[in-house]
């Protein structure tokens, strides 16, 4: 029988078990021996409220649907109907190619062809990889066309509870500011943490908070990179995010009602809702440019 999400590409590294899946090329599954590391899907289910999926070429919503590129005015499906938004991409739904696999990782690729509303051309290879410090992600986005493209991107896993309530989860974001939205989801104000229910810089527990919005000032290490940290009683889960990741969306609120596999998502971003006309984080990807980011998972037991 042929699975909703298609193939299933399983890697493996000691106790590390992850499923990629041919239809987004996204992550359905990670486990750490008998833990969910993230609140993933089943096999013979479709992947709910964007769980492990890939956004390109944009994240989050787009105000109506359009945009203007370069004198250019570009529409969209709506595919938000509530908000009115055009929401996470275009590639969510459609099937990858497998370009390599191994026993710890697995590579798959996916061409966006030009199309009505966005006339570009960019080839896009994913690599996910198994090793001893959890699991990393590696995303290149080549313009294959012939004009420059816009471009935009981020991963949507939730984080596992495994079995603590949301509200006793204790979630650190070392973020130093916050972006509001309006009734739309669309951005509204971009502020300073400090002095808001946004502010998790601490790892409080989450308790009644309802975030669903992109932090950005964040704090990196040496290593140039941002980490935000979950802990529950029964594992410490990290997000972590490199150069060209300015951004992190923390969502909570699908934590309380989504039974079955409930969990905070935690999305690295390239740019946050609406950049193809706020302009912020955008990139302008020219003819035979290459963008390549990476993000990982880190899972320990408590």
């Amino acid at each position: 029988m042929a699975h909703p999400s298609g193939e299933q590409w399983q890697i493996e590294h000691g106790d590390l078990v992850a499923v990629v899946t041919e239809v987004g090329g996204g992550l359905r599954s990670l486990r750490l021996g008998d833990l969910d590391v993230v609140a993933g899907y089943e096999a013979d289910e479709m992947a709910s409220s964007g769980r492990g999926q890939v956004l390109v070429p944009w994240p989050n919503r787009l105000r109506d649907g359009r945009y203007e590129m370069d004198g250019t005015t570009h529409e969209l499906p709506i595919t938000e109907p509530e908000t009115g938004n055009a929401s996470h991409g275009l590639t969510r739904w459609e099937g990858w190619r497998l370009r390599e696999r191994h026993d710890d990782a697995v590579v798959v690729s996916h061409t966006i062809h030009p199309r009505p509303g966005w006339p570009f051309h960019v080839e896009v290879v994913v690599a996910w990889v198994l090793d001893g410090s959890g699991l990393t992600c590696t995303t290149q986005a080549t313009n294959v066309g012939d004009t420059v493209a816009p471009w935009g991107y981020g991963a949507h896993p939730y984080l596992a509870l495994a079995g603590t309530p949301a509200a006793q989860s204790r979630v650190r974001v070392p973020a130093g500011r916050v972006l509001l939205v309006d009734d739309r989801m669309l951005p509204a104000d971009l502020v300073e943490v400090g002095g808001t229910p946004f502010d998790l810089r601490d790892g409080e527990p989450l308790g009644e908070r309802d975030v669903d919005n992109a932090y950005t000032d964040l704090e990196r290490g040496d290593d140039r990179c941002w980490q935000v940290e979950m802990a529950t009683d029964r594992l410490v889960s990290r997000v972590w995010g490199g150069p060209g990741l300015d951004w992190v969306q923390v969502f909570t609120g699908k934590a309380r009602d989504e039974g079955g596999a409930p969990g905070v998502a935690v999305e690295p971003l390239s740019c946050p809702a609406d950049a193809y006309n706020t302009g912020v984080g955008l990139v302008r990807l020219e003819p035979g440019q290459t963008w390549t980011a990476q993000w990982g998972l880190e899972a320990q037991r408590v």
